[in-house]
């Protein structure tokens, strides 16, 4: 075999893999996003309906005089039903539970291993 046949079939090796990959990354992606959707599910789990309420509302910003307004609630019983929530949590304040909400979909750092391209296609 001549070296050009030995490199238009590595580049043809190298195509397919390349592909593969590529329907690899597509699959995982929708993996994640549906991990992501798992994760917030499973922490609003935890809240009454009217707690979802007010912390989806404290996701967007919303003060407690603001929240009591759109869910025509009294602002007290907003307020308790934040402090319900903090509780749930684990934390001091609504912005922590934001935040910690918020943390779920960090990912910690990860090392990418860089593999040498001979290494995919057998090349002499």
């Amino acid at each position: 075999m001549e070296k050009a046949e030995k490199l238009l079939m590595g580049i043809e090796n190298v195509l397919q893999i390349a592909n593969e990959l590529f329907d690899e990354v597509s699959r995982l992606r929708e993996i994640k996003e549906e991990c992501k959707i798992l994760k917030e599910k499973l922490f609003m789990e935890q809240f009454t309906r009217s707690e979802k309420e007010v912390f989806e509302l404290a996701l967007d910003g919303l003060s407690s005089s603001k929240m009591a307004e759109w869910l025509f609630k009294e602002r007290s019983t907003i307020s308790q039903q934040r402090k319900d929530i903090c509780k749930k949590l684990g934390v001091k304040n609504i912005k922590e539970a934001v935040q910690k909400f918020q943390n779920l979909h960090q990912e910690p750092q990860q090392e990418i291993h860089q593999e040498s391209p001979r290494k995919l296609v057998n090349i002499s």
